[in-house]
């Protein structure tokens, strides 16, 4: 039983990272019907510049841990408003279906070999900003840096929750996510809007970069794979709902840990896979996504 909680609650912290990814999906969705397939990059890239600040890479530490976080929130939303600008605007002013798909994952790709050059190849320690000492919670020893990660997660989903439901520029969102054209006609800004989206999608993904960063190596490599399971727990969860990336990131972050530990590692990756097939063969809008109504 003791193993049995340790494999949830570090399933859960690993699904908490992989349902703010999702709900950086979700939220360029809702505003432009597009999705940042490089948004695994923008977890890589706050995560590698985070380390850059804090670790004894490249000459630091230059800060604390803490003082790093609003530089890299920062430096994602700006890596985020480049991607809309080169890579989805232009698609979208010429209503290519599938040119925003192709323009995110070349910039996904530059981002890559950018930090393999900048970062090199190898795998890097990220200092934890938390004590090492476990937490005895139920007879099973969590990190403190696990818990950090799931409090974290939900608390940037519920910043940005609240500030679509109480600010103005974030009732514009939700104007626009309801009917984009509808919202243009009211006098919103819709381009601005969808700039914001991915710059505020980036931005959690940049944050949840130096997150998850102290649980694990720090990577070039490390934000194509987050960024592929994230995608699954959107279709999972649904592309329309925050609940939804919650529950599925839980599903598969557990599903993952139990089936590593049980099974082996190399079949870690297929029960969420697995469930992503079943759900697409039943469910296609997700487990608490609406189905679309298109007009004809």
């Amino acid at each position: 039983m003791d193993i049995l909680l340790q494999l949830v609650f570090s399933g859960i912290a690993l699904g908490m990272i992989y349902a703010v990814i999702a709900f950086g999906y979700q939220l360029t969705f809702a505003t432009s019907g597009t999705l940042n397939f490089g948004q695994g990059e923008a977890l890589m890239l706050g995560a590698l510049v985070g380390l850059s600040l804090v670790g004894t890479i490249h000459g630091g530490p230059y800060m604390s841990y803490w003082m790093m976080i609003p530089l890299v929130v920062i430096f994602g939303a700006l890596q985020g408003v480049l991607v809309e600008w080169i890579g989805v605007r232009p698609a979208i002013r010429i209503k290519s279906e599938f040119g925003w798909i192709m323009s995110t994952i070349a910039l996904a790709i530059i981002f890559k070999n950018i930090a393999e050059n900048v970062w090199s190849k190898d795998t890097l320690p990220f200092p934890s900003p938390l004590s090492q000492e476990p937490i005895h919670i139920l007879g099973a020893n969590v990190q403190p840096m696990q818990l950090a990660v799931v409090f974290g997660a939900l608390a940037i989903m519920a910043a940005v929750e609240i500030f679509n439901r109480k600010s103005i520029y974030g009732k514009a969102v939700v104007a626009t996510s309801n009917d984009r054209d509808a919202a243009g006609l009211m006098g919103i800004n819709t381009r601005m809007v969808i700039t914001f989206s991915y710059a505020l999608s980036s931005a959690t993904a940049a944050l949840a970069g130096v997150l998850i960063a102290p649980l694990t190596l720090t990577s070039a490599n490390m934000g194509a794979s987050l960024g592929l399971k994230a995608f699954a727990v959107a279709i999972i969860g649904g592309l329309t709902s925050g609940m939804g990336a919650i529950v599925g990131g839980i599903i598969l972050g557990i599903a993952e840990t139990a089936a590593g530990f049980y099974i082996s590692t190399g079949y870690k990756d297929v029960p969420g896979l697995v469930l992503l097939l079943l759900v697409l063969a039943v469910k296609p809008s997700g487990l608490f996504g609406k189905a679309a109504i298109k007009k004809v």
